[in-house]
């Protein structure tokens, strides 16, 4: 039997010394942090990466009300080139997931350029997927910010109060995950508690129907159970569960 590969991806974000840049991002300006989550076969690892850098330039002020990163802040931080190793390792052979990611790669890039040892392009070494773009084709027409985003998917962004690169990535990662599996992602940890009784209802609910077919029927608890899973779904996307719908559109065509 030949076993699936480990799909590694890595979800990341940075902010910078500056907010306007006139069409050229990285042009002038220095990533001051780094906040990345690692994500193996669609489960959250809890391996994350996160460092605050030393720019070689002052941070603007306007940047500073939207992360509230000081320049007194990053006085005692490592440089990039110091912290360019380690980085490396970690994003190395990833899928990066990055929303907005022409803008992060281009800053990544750029200090890339200013090393020493000829470090290659982000995408020479990581496949990237942009998030924005993904979210623009799912909801064409509608803001795709991160916060739009997260009240559109029932996502908590609550401490999300200032931009943090870490806390930006985090949110990221559930905004993709369910982006690109549904509800699956969010009920990890309830799936673990609700497993117990799975395995046990196949022999005595066989019913043989007149072709000789085998026919699965739930017990009433199986029901119940099921109906408190939807309720479940319906509560973690604050009203968005489409099987919960379904379910109850089904039920009053039956009654």
């Amino acid at each position: 039997m030949n076993e699936q590969p480990i799909l590694r991806q890595v979800v990341l974000d940075t902010e910078t010394t500056g907010m306007n840049f006139n069409g050229a991002p990285h042009i002038g300006h220095n990533i001051i942090e780094i906040g990345a989550v690692e994500v193996i076969n669609r489960r959250l690892t809890g391996r994350n990466y996160h460092v605050y850098i030393k720019p070689p330039r002052e941070v603007d002020e306007e940047a500073i009300q939207v992360h509230g990163i000081t320049n007194e802040m990053l006085q005692d931080k490592p440089t990039f080139a110091e912290i360019a190793p380690e980085f490396l390792e970690f994003i190395k052979g990833a899928e990066l997931v990055i929303h907005n990611a022409p803008f992060d790669v281009g800053f990544i890039d750029q200090e890339f350029a200013t090393l020493a040892n000829n470090t290659p392009k982000v995408e020479e070494i990581c496949q990237v997927t942009d998030s924005l773009q993904l979210a623009r084709k799912m909801y064409p027409g509608k803001r795709n910010n991160l916060d739009a985003l997260c009240d559109r998917l029932g996502i908590d962004n609550s401490k999300r109060v200032l931009h943090g690169a870490l806390l930006d990535a985090e949110i990221l990662a559930d905004v993709f995950l369910m982006m690109t599996g549904g509800q699956i992602a969010l009920l990890a940890e309830d799936d673990a508690d609700n497993s117990n009784s799975s395995q046990d209802y196949a022999v005595q609910h066989q019913i043989i129907d007149t072709d000789g077919l085998i026919v699965l029927s739930a017990t009433e608890d199986e029901q119940e159970a099921h109906q408190k899973y939807l309720e479940l779904l319906d509560k973690k996307s604050k009203g968005n569960c489409l099987w919960t719908t379904l379910y109850q559109s089904n039920n009053e065509q039956i009654n």
